[in-house]
């Protein structure tokens, strides 16, 4: 996809790109999808990412499509609007199977989207994978030895609730003066595009105005995978402070617990689940002081922060993306086999009860 605007300088592997708001693209898309070259197309569904409204420019291609569809849904929303349930019914209805990341997104399609359970995967989020690495290696190497690390990454923007993180560390710094709260990621481009830096600027201000300088590091850049690894590896604890329940599916928290960080979260619907049963520590959301509590507990018990850690890297195993890859292979060999049906289906009153 190329946003309006912008222009890219694709690898050759991407054989055609789609300009979001021209309708031809979309429909070009669809005569080289039809071209013979491909068995099943993969369609990687987020609000946001095709153009019209609520993204309905991708039912043009769908409409089109003369191959087998397999989607996967990445947000689920609970309350959509008229349009918004439109197109989700509409991808759902054209698919051959859709995939979700979670059992929460599951029953949501089933119940209120009116999808056959017949036809959900559950596939998690993949993970790399690599091996855990002691912290105290990378922060020598990166330069913050002696340093309390506590990470949040990803794409910067108002939802993401980092004024929430910030307000917590002067409660934090009372039993951790060597703590630093490092923010890293560019801000969202679509938030840059209609608001500039404006948010970013705002979570400096309030730093300065705590007084905390010196704990708090935002580091604003895409980064490389390689190095990405390295920041989460050296991490001594990982938050994911955001502001709403309805975050289906988050891949940073996914890396994070597949590389065995301990973890405090709001509870959203995707950490709700993958950190049930003292995977992680759940805490209240836009709540500073439950934050501030939950991490200080934490970083004061060394042994259960161990646990919390071998645990989940143990656990996560099944999420690496060789895992997740094979799984999407059944799902497309199932398609094209002509067989129906989730494998290990469960009946809709299954369902209901996840």
């Amino acid at each position: 996809m190329t946003d309006r605007g912008h222009q890219y300088d694709y690898p050759p592997v991407v054989d055609l790109s789609i300009a979001e708001e021209d309708l031809h693209s979309y429909e070009a898309a669809a005569r080289h999808l039809n071209s013979g070259r491909f068995d099943i197309v993969s369609l990687q569904h987020e609000f946001g990412i095709f153009g019209g409204v609520d993204g309905d420019n991708i039912l043009d291609l769908i409409d089109d499509l003369r191959r087998p569809l397999v989607t996967t849904m990445h947000t689920i929303l609970s309350s959509p609007g008229l349009h918004q349930r439109y197109v989700t019914e509409r991808i759902a209805g054209s698919s051959e199977r859709v995939i979700v990341m979670s059992e929460k997104g599951a029953w949501m399609l089933a119940e209120r989207y009116r999808v056959d359970p017949q036809k959900i995967d559950v596939i998690a989020h993949g993970i790399p994978d690599v091996p855990i690495v002691a912290p105290d290696i990378i922060k020598a190497k990166r330069g913050f030895i002696g340093r309390t690390v506590i990470l949040t990454f990803g794409l910067l923007s108002p939802n993401k609730g980092i004024e929430v993180m910030i307000d917590a560390m002067p409660a934090v710094l009372k039993s951790y003066p060597d703590a630093l709260y490092i923010v890293l990621g560019a801000t969202h481009p679509n938030l840059l595009r209609t608001d500039g830096e404006n948010y970013r600027t705002g979570l400096v201000g309030r730093v300065d105005k705590l007084g905390i300088t010196s704990n708090v590091l935002f580091i604003d850049q895409f980064i490389e995978r390689r190095d990405l690894l390295e920041y989460i590896a050296m991490c001594d604890l990982y938050v994911t402070p955001y502001l709403s329940e309805e975050q289906m599916t988050s891949g940073t928290l996914a890396y994070s617990f597949g590389l065995g960080r301990p973890i405090v979260s709001t509870p959203y619907w995707h950490a709700t689940e993958l950190l049930a049963g003292g995977r992680g520590e759940l805490v209240p959301f836009g709540d500073s002081k439950a934050t501030g509590d939950a991490i200080t507990a934490l970083l004061a018990n060394p042994a259960r922060c161990r646990a919390i850690s071998q645990r989940n890297y143990s656990e996560s195993r099944s999420m690496t993306w060789r895992c997740v890859g094979e799984q999407y292979v059944d799902v497309f060999a199932d398609v094209l086999g002509g067989r129906t049906g989730r494998r290990e289906a469960r009946p809709a009153a299954a369902l209901n009860a996840a």
